[in-house]
């Protein structure tokens, strides 16, 4: 009778421990955002050609020209990456320069959607197959680096551009230029 009592005690200790994990984990916030491994080196080699005739291609050396730049990454199917629009436009009004990468897109659409929503792009890069996006470590659409003007990424910013993140692009756009 006592070693079933035992026995008894002992699932539930096994339990009340499990409980406690599992609390614990419920109370810690939760991060969804895959940070770039990249944040801190230099942007790895390449030469995209241009994703339409408006604008010429980028590349690496582009990124490495002295001037610190916002490296956007869009494609005309994402539907953030058209909510991002008017303020990324705020943010080339305000004096940053502002490059693109174009994710899996066609030029026609690319072409549209710039038409549609605006373009604050010197330059943009078509990477039909994503090569480029994994290589500087972004996880989706929209996303945005600060790269420092000797093409190191300095900030990356997870998600669509809102208003109340244009300050602290530009500030940290400003911090890449020190």
């Amino acid at each position: 009778m006592k070693r079933l009592r035992w026995g008894l005690w002992a699932v539930v200790a096994v339990f009340a421990a499990l409980l406690a994990l599992f609390a614990l984990q419920l109370s810690r916030p939760k991060d969804d955002f895959v940070q770039s491994a990249m944040i801190g080196k230099p942007v790895p080699e390449f030469a995209l050609p241009a994703a339409v005739e408006i604008r010429p291609g980028l590349s690496s050396a582009d990124l490495a020209d002295g001037r610190p730049k916002l490296l956007n990454i869009f494609a005309s199917w994402c539907v953030p990456c058209a909510a991002e629009a008017p303020y990324l436009a705020e943010l080339e009004r305000q004096g940053a320069t502002i490059v693109a990468v174009a994710i899996r897109d066609r030029p026609e659409d690319v072409a549209a959607f710039l038409e549609r929503y605006g373009n604050p792009f010197a330059r943009i890069g078509a990477d039909d197959k994503s090569e480029v996006q994994f290589l500087i470590g972004s996880s989706g659409v929209p996303e945005t680096f600060v790269v420092d003007g000797k093409g190191v990424i300095r900030h990356q910013h997870i998600g669509d551009i809102r208003e109340s993140d244009v300050p602290k692009l530009l500030e940290k756009l400003r911090e890449a230029g020190e």
